[in-house]
């Protein structure tokens, strides 16, 4: 079988979310040192590599959403989809205290040949998706470390990120989640806003589609059992926010 830089699920399913997962996976293509960044498997099963439990959980939101659900097929070390093409973290040389041996000697060529071997073909389908209908809103589904090295814990379960250019679901949707009195949600936590050229820039912002970015925690959806309890709690807090403010 031949590899695709992604996969689409459910593309003809009626909703009008579309569900997105960035980061889906720690695959490397066997074109690029043997299929090896030459770190071990502890690192390439961490967050540096990709977002832990992120693909499951957008599945099954995607399944209960009955919405499209697109993920990466290559590793966020390959070359990072998240990213703005100009962004100098695009292809990460040192993550989090690792090395990534692989993409020291990286060349402008090989970005390049990165960007339209993976990077660009994810996006062109991506925008594809977002652009079948003009209500659609784009959920995009991230996880983060429960600890980055040498930080101290971070406390929230749930974040939602968000950026002014098109903030009304978001913001709407930060609203909903705090009512959960089980939670500590993040506003623009663990990371604040959105970078320019990032994927939610790149297909919602610009366009004014509405949006949100859901960041889990990676310890609270690591299992199959945590994505589905998850993914049924904000297929539920999604079309609450939904029907609430009548976007």
């Amino acid at each position: 079988m031949t590899y695709q830089p992604y996969s689409v699920f459910g593309a003809d399913r009626p909703a009008r979310w579309l569900i997105t997962c960035d980061h889906a996976s720690n695959f490397v293509p066997p074109e690029i040192n043997g299929g090896d960044l030459g770190i071990g498997a502890a690192d390439m099963n961490r967050h540096i590599a990709y977002d832990v439990g992120a693909r499951g959980t957008s599945l099954i939101l995607g399944e209960l959403l009955n919405a499209p659900v697109i993920c990466s097929n290559f590793s966020r070390l390959v070359i990072d989809p998240n990213r703005g093409i100009d962004d100098p973290t695009l292809v990460m040389r040192l993550y989090d205290g690792t090395i990534i041996p692989a993409n020291r000697g990286v060349d402008d060529t090989e970005v390049q040949r990165r960007i339209d071997t993976y990077y660009q073909p994810y996006h062109d389908a991506l925008g594809a998706l977002a652009s079948a209908r003009e209500d659609v809103i784009v959920v995009a589904m991230h996880s983060f470390s429960p600890k980055l090295n040498g930080r101290a814990p971070r406390p929230w379960e749930i974040g939602i990120l968000h950026a002014p250019q098109e903030d009304r679901f978001g913001l709407a949707l930060i609203d909903r989640l705090q009512e959960e009195t089980d939670l500590t949600v993040g506003d623009n936590e663990p990371y604040a806003g959105h970078l320019p050229g990032d994927s939610v820039d790149q297909h919602a912002l610009r366009q004014r589609r509405l949006n949100a970015l859901i960041e889990l925690r990676q310890d609270v959806i690591a299992s199959e059992e945590g994505q589905a309890h998850w993914a049924e709690r904000l297929a539920t807090v999604l079309t609450d926010t939904l029907n609430r403010t009548g976007l």
